[in-house]
């Protein structure tokens, strides 16, 4: 199984399989969720600290701290998918919603190359 394969709903699946075998369904309230989901986050943000800019490219290439990102963005995606089914919450239909908003907030020829209300086209990636 991979990303071109497959679903969220079958990650969901996986996630929520793994917790009820363990019977954590009872810790997994949507505030103990949401912390932990924040906490898993700043171990991604973690990792990045004191790279350079270019460092962080470098992490497309395997090596510990590239296998280090790739648990720690596992452990993000696993409560994000324990949240949203413990909310009911339909990703995809967020996801959708949101980006239908950000679209029009953001319009491509007003934005397009740059961010913010500044023009700063200054490009990180290589």
């Amino acid at each position: 199984m991979d990303d071109r394969s497959a679903t969220l709903a079958d990650l969901r699946e996986i996630v929520q399989q793994f917790v009820e075998a363990r019977d954590w369904g009872q810790f997994h309230t949507p505030k103990n969720l949401a912390m932990s989901l924040a906490i898993e986050s700043a171990e991604v943000m973690e990792i990045f600290q004191w790279l350079t800019p270019e460092e962080s490219w470098e992490l497309r290439e395997p090596s510990p701290q590239r296998e280090a990102l790739c648990e720690e963005l596992a452990d993000v995606l696993a409560y994000l998918l324990a949240l949203s089914h413990q909310l009911r919450i339909d990703l995809s239909s967020a996801l959708l919603r949101k980006m239908a908003k950000n679209e029009a907030k953001y319009p491509v020829e007003e934005y397009r190359g740059r961010y913010g209300s500044t023009d700063n086209r200054r490009r990180q990636q290589p």
